[in-house]
């Protein structure tokens, strides 16, 4: 018995390190390459099953999948409508390991074969250079991964000998509840339904369990991945969350429908061996795994729609944070990452650009204050986001994203600083003393706008410089002619008090103008 524990327990292991090992080589050999192929066909819900289903059979993980899709969602650069076809897609394109299993993993025993791949993989990872080393990952975790399906199939075998499965109930509504919930119980454990799927097949087929209970569990394990993600979006974004949410919603949705047509399907399935030529064993039930994912895909599909809609209401939106995309999610990426921080900072400075407009000829409100602390908080997030992620030595164009992000941070809060002890227009910019200034001021902030959302010239940057500088000259003009005026409209302390709100004018616009600079370079080319 104990040598049945150790082979199994080691069997196990060494498939989930093998499954990890092989999706994050293959996601790093990849590269950049992926990350713009899940978002570059994501148009249509379509599109997006489809982008979700592929992309998962190349990296063979739903949870990485999902997992990277959350971060996605929470920098804004995937729609949470989008991300509902990609997680229906995920759950598809899992089930595509079962068949590898159920086809060649447990007919030939690959794991004596396999060997010399764990070796070339080790010596690509010490050896290789640049993405070569993550394909040395990705081989030797297929070789690992192999090896572990051997070690299980062993320790299945000897478990099978002490210990009949079949002979627990397994006809039933209660049974396969039973089943499914031992399912979800082994996919938390082991934190992969790929692993939990593997180990159902190889107790099938040594004979420790019957397909019925088999296929109970393989539902729960579909239902129990869904958890990762779950946990992954605490603390998030709500698009995070309702993306979780919708993966959640259709596993189970399409895992409760399988286990009420359990009976249904198991017909199919002996009509198939007898007269299609389906084997029996675990043929069937990679069979069965990808019927009733799809039988899920074909009910939600074509309603994609309402169910975005039924998602949206079980998690409304929650008041607006500047600091909405800073999801912890994103920081295993960083290219996402500063995305996410990119599109806070962007999201900041139309605020604030407001706040200044405003300002102009209205005097503060509580409102307002509110919005400048808000935003002031937003840029701390913002900060300490940008200061969690991992070394960027080896990449210099994101080394300079994430200094450019930090300059645009430190001018964001000089600005939001000098916002907040802004002169009352009333005893500063109101009436006619500086109407040229403040006509400069509307255009240079309107330029803003429509350059951060790209809706300005090319050469926007270059005008908003210039904009600055004549902004600049013309509040120096306003000033020297007040003081050297000698009887100035309004007295004395009045000239002084409007010399000092041009300053701060002026000093606003600079930060503005470096903001925008700063921006631009921060964006991902």
């Amino acid at each position: 018995m104990v040598d049945v524990i150790f082979r199994l327990l080691g069997g196990i292991g060494l498939f989930l390190l093998g499954m990890a090992l092989l999706s994050d080589g293959l996601v790093g050999f990849a590269g950049n390459a992926l990350r713009r192929a899940l978002l570059r066909f994501t148009g249509t819900p379509w599109r997006a099953f489809i982008s979700g289903a592929l992309t998962t059979l190349v990296i063979q993980s739903s949870t990485a999948t999902t997992v990277t899709l959350i971060g996605f969602v929470s920098a804004g650069l995937i729609g949470y409508s989008q991300a509902i076809g990609v997680v229906i897609g995920a759950s598809l394109g899992t089930t595509a390991t079962g068949w590898f299993v159920a086809g060649l993993g447990l007919k030939v025993n690959l794991g004596y074969y396999t060997l010399p791949l764990i070796g070339i993989g080790a010596f690509l990872r010490v050896l290789g250079r640049g993405r070569w080393r993550h394909m040395g990952l990705a081989c030797a975790g297929f070789g690992l991964l192999f090896l572990g399906l051997s070690s299980m199939q062993d320790g299945m075998q000897g478990l099978a000998d002490d210990f009949d499965l079949r002979s627990l109930p397994a006809h039933g509504l209660w049974a396969h509840v039973l089943a499914m919930l031992a399912g979800v119980l082994l996919t938390t454990l082991l934190q992969s339904s790929t692993a939990a799927v593997a180990t159902t097949l190889t107790a099938m087929h040594a004979g420790t369990l019957g397909l019925e209970q088999a296929a109970a569990v393989v539902v729960g394990a579909a239902i129990g991945t869904t958890l990762t993600g779950a946990l992954v979006t605490i603390g998030g974004t709500v698009a995070a969350k309702r993306t979780a949410l919708a993966h959640i919603l259709f596993n189970l949705g399409s895992g409760v429908i399988a286990i009420l047509l359990l009976p249904i399907f198991l017909g199919v399935l002996g009509w198939l061996n007898q007269h299609a030529g389906l084997e029996a064993g675990a043929m069937s039930l990679a069979f069965f795994h990808t019927s009733f994912i799809s039988l899920g895909v074909v009910l939600f599909m074509p309603l994609v729609g309402r169910f975005e809609r039924l998602v949206a209401r079980l998690l409304p939106e929650r008041k607006q944070d500047m600091a909405r995309h800073l999801d912890a999610s994103a920081l295993g990426v960083p290219a996402v990452a500063l995305e996410a921080s990119q599109r806070s900072l962007e999201a900041i400075t139309h605020q604030l650009v407001e706040v200044q407009r405003g300002l102009l000829d209205r005097p503060m409100t509580d409102a307002v204050r509110d919005t400048l602390q808000r935003a002031h908080d937003g840029l701390n997030e913002a900060l300490q986001f940008i200061a969690r992620l991992p070394p960027l030595e080896h990449d210099v164009g994101l080394r300079g994203r994430r200094v450019a992000q930090l300059h645009a941070i430190d001018h964001l809060l000089r600005l939001c600083g000098r916002l907040q002890s802004t002169p009352d227009p009333e005893a500063g910019l109101s009436g006619e003393a500086a109407p040229e200034v403040l006509e400069r001021m509307g255009r240079l902030l309107d330029l803003v706008h429509d350059g951060i959302d790209g809706e300005a010239s090319l050469d926007w940057q270059e005008v908003l410089e210039r904009q600055s500088i004549e902004l600049s000259v013309a509040a120096q003009a306003v000033r020297t002619r007040l003081l050297e005026s000698g009887t100035p409209e309004g007295g004395l302390a009045h000239a002084l008090q409007l010399t000092d709100a041009l300053r701060s004018l002026e000093r606003s616009a600079g930060h503005i103008q470096r903001v925008c600079h700063y921006l631009l370079a921060g964006r991902q080319p």
